[in-house]
């Protein structure tokens, strides 16, 4: 077709949706049921951050991704938007984020609508579809979003960018802990699915007797029988490797190249000894990397390491991004600052970090770089750098209160996209308790009584504007 993208040597895109049509609004009142924007509070803090944030920019921004006048109409952008940011505040999947979607009017006058809808907006499995059509760079947009909403509403000014402090942590992955056991085990089922798929007659399936070597080996394991479990863990391989070869031998050509990744993966598992290095730790998620960050309660983590740099006044997230292949911290730094000075326009003038970027590759005169330790400074310099450890907490609040704890999204892409989102979705949370903040300080001021929908967070708001 001469109209596609293809033919015109553009990228393919991901299936051919029409541009979505915005739609219009009108003032007329139903019969049933009011405008959103008439019954709902307009001090509430959605409602509020619902009129602070740059929609048309996304609009204006991801508008190219979309057919102009082909296929059917597009999911409407500040939808699909709003649900992502509204998933990774709250710390949601997209099954929940969908579900309660319904349920409340402000998450619905968040992502546009005119009017309280009772049936799903999209199925949650397009979410994982719009992702893929943004990309890492979409996801850069909305963290940018965010910065831009927390200079509307002070959260962070101009000179917050002035300085940043820069650490790196560990995005785990959701996969099992890594055993050689599990591994084998996983991989003699994946046999047994091909198996079944393809309609292949196995010799032997060693299924019973896979369970139950398993669970002995566990068993010895647990008691601390290291020598007992060494011939059950020998079995178990032994076991795993027969299934594999006697589906290798049955496949056909074009059976074996449908499922020739599950082929690799699993032959590699049975070959890879301790000593390697580059070993596969889940088969499906071969990306996954041993870390270690020297934690006493965790000494290695399965997943992929981040970078953030975050303000130094504030804890507000001006750059993430995931860094595969587990490199050196000062490697990483220029790095970061690029997309700190893409993100933002500014290139910080103090970067903050710890001892492990000794030797980083910033050049001279681009950003001064203090490293915890170090020695013959100001008293001003000393009372700064004392603060950089507060981005600990600020890593620990994304782990806990979003979805940097644990990454459910596919590939190495995935990684990239759920490190950054929940950069976007730590930032909301700041600015949404900001704008509590600013409506408690009003309240006070007017004599206004609160209704303490939550004690515990009006208390500790009441102390805040003490």
């Amino acid at each position: 077709m001469s109209g596609t993208p293809e033919s015109k040597g553009e990228p393919p895109l991901f299936g051919v949706r029409m541009k979505p049509i915005s739609k219009p609004k009108t003032k007329a009142q139903p019969m049933i049921g009011w405008s959103l924007e008439m019954v709902l509070d307009s001090e509430h803090e959605l409602y509020k951050l619902a009129q602070i944030i740059d929609w048309q920019m996304l609009e204006a921004e991801f508008g190219g991704l979309y057919c102009p006048d082909k296929g059917r109409p597009g999911i409407p952008i500040r939808l699909m938007a709003g649900l992502h940011l509204l998933k990774h505040t709250y710390g949601l999947s997209d099954e929940l984020v969908v579900a309660r979607w319904i349920e409340n009017p402000y998450w619905q006058f968040f992502c546009g609508e005119e009017f309280f809808q009772f049936e799903l907006p999209i199925h949650p499995s397009q979410m994982t579809r719009w992702r893929k059509r943004v990309g890492e760079t979409g996801m850069e947009k909305l963290l940018q979003l965010t910065i831009e909403a927390g200079k509307r509403t002070k959260t962070i000014t101009e000179q917050s960018f002035e300085r940043v402090i820069v650490d790196t942590t560990v995005q785990p992955k959701a996969i099992q802990h890594p055993t050689d056991a599990r591994l084998y085990r996983k991989v003699h089922a994946a046999m047994l699915r091909i198996a079944k798929a393809e309609g292949l007659s196995l010799r032997q399936s060693y299924r019973k007797l896979m369970e139950r070597s398993f669970r002995k080996h566990g068993g010895h394991m647990k008691a601390k029988q290291f020598k007992r479990a060494k011939p059950v863990l020998r079995s178990l391989k032994v076991m795993a490797g027969r299934v594999l070869r006697d589906v290798e031998r049955k496949l056909g050509d074009e059976a074996y190249e449908t499922h020739r990744g599950t082929m690799l993966l699993s032959e590699l598992i049975l070959e890879q000894k301790r000593t390697d290095k580059g070993k596969l730790y889940s088969l499906h998620a071969p990306e996954v990397e041993c870390i270690a960050k020297g934690k006493a309660h965790r000494p290695y983590e399965f997943g992929v390491k981040v970078s953030l740099a975050v303000t130094h006044k504030e804890g507000f997230v001006v750059g993430i991004q995931a860094l595969p292949g587990n490199p050196y911290d000062g490697h990483t730094l220029e790095v970061q600052l690029d997309q700190v000075e893409r993100l933002t326009g500014h290139v910080p003038a103090t970067t903050f970090v710890d001892k492990g970027y000794k030797g980083h590759d910033v050049p001279d005169g681009r950003s001064r770089v203090l490293i915890s330790g170090t020695r013959r400074l100001t008293y001003r310099l000393k009372r700064l750098l004392r603060r950089r450890s507060a981005i600990e907490p600020e890593i620990g609040h994304m782990k806990s209160d979003g979805l940097l704890g644990r990454n459910f999204l596919k590939g190495m892409q995935g990684d990239a996209m759920n490190a950054i989102l929940c950069g976007a979705g730590h930032n909301l949370r700041k600015i949404l308790a900001r704008i509590r903040l600013l409506w408690l300080r009003l309240a006070a001021v007017l004599g206004i009584d609160l209704v303490p929908c939550n004690p515990v967070l009006l208390l500790r708001l009441q102390r805040q504007a003490a």
